[in-house]
């Protein structure tokens, strides 16, 4: 099982490296190419610029062969006998002189062979008619009016060997490069990877029971996932505990009311239509039971839906059934609803709600319901459920809307039904606290944020 987890970790390393080191030796090779290309065209500069600085000794040898008048005694300067390969060319690059080495080499077609390459980037290589590779450098100069292309040709295989040089120092400092680049990739890859190893090894612990969540402390690029981690654990252990309290709430009081029909079925001073009606009765409250539970196991989710529910229209419904239900007590019931006023959530929710509170108000007032709603000053909906019956000891409205403090989980008043509603409103972020009202009984008031 470890080793089909390293699997995909290796994959992503190996992609990395060779992704990386494709672009790295794509961009140095590249570099390494241009820089051979700008030492060609730098060395063929300077050439060049030694040969403009020479032009007085050209120009002598030049004018030995009758080429220029004799108008200027610079002309004889520095002049060190014939060291040049030369051609001239006029406009049109037709050879029309070439120096004395240049004949003894053959080298008559040079300026119409240089006319094909002259368009082209230096530095110009040409191989000549004695089968010879030469770099050939050009001078435009002006002789007596008249313009001239002068070709001066050098022996390539020195300046080769000179460039073959420069390139293998250039691509062996690249390799040195790429070498230095490798080590740092493995070293950042480990040191870059190495909260991903924390965190494997921490997620390991949670799935053996060992942590909860996942610790601080992660890069900022890796927040967003351990938060969003957290909070998928944080939602997976809400939910486990939803399923686990409403399964045990089901199982008490199932137990519950198959000791009541168990009862009834023993009770021999009951007539037999008596028990049929008394064991519908708890079934339908079975019944009745196990939707609600199915119901509050779902909350969570539930309590994310973004939808509105109009109020007032619930409240009359759910009014009508309890007068039904307690028409022996002759309820007073009085609303102070807007008609347009809506709850901020889902419609179960609005009814699990109100049905819970109003039939605790309905079943322990004295004569007495009110059912009041708004939108109050800090912009929080709030729903008031008023009785003027016993009310709450102070002591015990925190507990009763408490798990697992309850003394009396199967009684609808204070039992379930109150652990439900508190359940709902805090998964809208809302809050449920018992006071006592006006009416002298107790007041159950629910506000969520909007």
């Amino acid at each position: 099982m470890m080793r089909f987890k390293l699997k995909p970790k290796r994959r992503l390393l190996t992609r990395m490296y060779l992704t990386s080191l494709s672009i790295i030796t794509l961009v140095g090779f590249g570099l390494a190419w241009m820089v051979n290309i700008l030492h060609a065209q730098n060395s063929y500069n300077e050439e060049t610029a030694q040969l403009i600085a020479e032009i007085p000794q050209v120009a002598a040898e030049l004018r030995e062969h009758d080429l220029i008048p004799d108008t200027s005694a610079w002309l004889e300067e520095n002049r060190k006998g014939e060291r040049y390969v030369m051609a001239s060319c006029d406009d049109r690059f037709k050879q029309v002189w070439t120096s004395a080495m240049a004949v003894d080499r053959g080298l008559f077609d040079t300026c119409e062979r240089f006319a094909d390459i002259k368009n082209d980037s230096p530095p110009y290589y040409l191989t000549l008619s004695d089968t010879r590779g030469y770099y050939i450098y050009m001078l435009s100069v002006e002789i007596a009016k008249v313009h001239y292309n002068l070709l001066v040709m050098k022996d390539a295989e020195k300046l080769e060997q000179e460039y073959d040089k420069f390139s293998r120092r250039t691509y062996f400092r690249l390799a040195l490069v790429l070498v230095l680049a490798l080590i740092l990739l493995v070293s950042a890859a480990y040191w870059g990877m190495r909260p991903l190893v924390r965190m494997r090894e921490e997620l390991k612990s949670i799935a053996d029971g060992k942590a909860k969540s996942l610790s601080d402390g992660y890069p900022v690029e890796l927040e967003g996932v351990t938060q969003a981690l957290n909070q998928l654990l944080q939602q997976s252990s809400a939910q486990q505990e939803r399923y686990q309290n409403a399964m045990n709430d089901l199982a008490h009081s199932l137990k519950t009311r198959l000791a009541a029909v168990h009862a009834i079925l023993d009770d021999k001073a009951l007539h037999q239509q008596e028990v049929s009606e008394k064991v519908m009765e708890q079934v339908s409250q079975m019944d009745h039971l196990v939707k609600y539970q199915l119901k509050r196991a779902m909350l969570g989710r539930k309590g994310l839906k973004q939808e509105q529910t109009q109020l007032l229209p619930l409240v009359n419904q759910l009014s009508q059934m309890l007068f039904k239900i307690y028409r022996d007590k002759d309820v007073q019931f009085s609303t102070r609803i807007l008609p347009l006023l809506q709850f901020p959530g889902d419609k179960g929710d609005l009814m699990e709600l109100c049905g819970n509170l109003m039939e605790n108000a309905f079943r322990l007032c004295i004569s007495t319901v009110r059912v009041s709603a708004e939108i109050n000053d800090k912009g929080e909906f709030e729903l008031r459920v008023e009785d003027d019956g016993p009310g709450v000891a102070e002591s015990l409205r925190q507990k009763i809307l408490e798990r697992g403090v309850r003394a009396d989980t199967h009684s609808p008043g204070q039992g379930i039904g109150l652990a439900v509603c508190h359940e709902i409103v805090q998964s809208y972020n809302g809050t449920l606290t018992i006071e006592e009202s006006n009416l002298e009984g107790a007041m159950f008031r629910i506000r969520i944020p909007l």
